[in-house]
């Protein structure tokens, strides 16, 4: 993270969605579902930033040497927290191409097999983005620090009720904040705003991931 800060010129970008519902399909979805089998907010985080980041692969890949190298799958990197403390982001390989269940499933698998320190090389390795998400600790919004030689990681904070216009009338609604930190030698704000808005868009459409 020292090297990070040191060597990558940071940018960052917010932008806040109503996923009321969101929220309110996946209650749907879950309904009849036994705990186990339930498909958590997460998963649409990361199949949404998944799905986003095909049409927008500067975000997607590595800085190495004075170039940026694209990568020509989409592995997911997931900030896990370690019991005992410390950080680790092992990869979701090919997480545009799961399913919701399959993905829910792997980032089960990955989160216990993580804490309990079983996970392979490569799925350290071989992460092309992260995901990152302290919303379970009460975070509103998340500034990262990219993981190099990776290019971008995504912030997602706690669903609050705030005060929103929808057609014309104030009302309550479910927010999210999600945020970028972009690698200004890969991309720039043009490109990371429209990138976000994108992850924005496909998380309001979960029938559709």
């Amino acid at each position: 993270m020292a090297r990070s800060k040191r060597e990558i010129p940071h940018y960052y970008l917010e932008h806040q969605i109503d996923v009321t519902a969101t929220e309110q399909w996946l209650t749907r979805l879950n309904a009849t579902r036994p705990p186990d089998n339930r498909v958590l907010f997460g998963a649409l985080a990361i199949k949404s930033v998944a799905v986003a980041v095909r049409r927008f692969p500067v975000f997607n890949g590595f800085y190495q040497g004075d170039s940026f190298d694209p990568a020509t799958a989409v592995h997911v990197g997931i900030a896990i927290a370690i019991r005992g403390g410390g950080l680790a982001a092992p990869a979701l390989h090919d997480a545009d191409r799961l399913s919701l269940d399959e993905l829910m499933a792997r980032m089960r698998d990955l989160v216990q097999r993580t804490r309990a320190g079983r996970i392979r090389s490569s799925e350290m390795s071989d992460a092309t983005i992260t995901v990152s998400s302290l919303g379970e600790r009460g975070v509103e919004a998340l500034y990262g620090v990219i993981y190099p030689p990776q290019v971008a990681i995504i912030g997602f904070g706690k669903t609050v009720t705030r005060p929103w216009v929808v057609d014309g009338a104030i009302g309550p609604r479910s927010v999210i904040t999600m945020t970028l930190a972009g690698d200004h030698r890969a991309s720039d704000g043009h490109a990371g705003a429209l990138f976000l808005a994108e992850v924005g868009k496909l998380l309001q459409e979960p029938d559709k991931l």
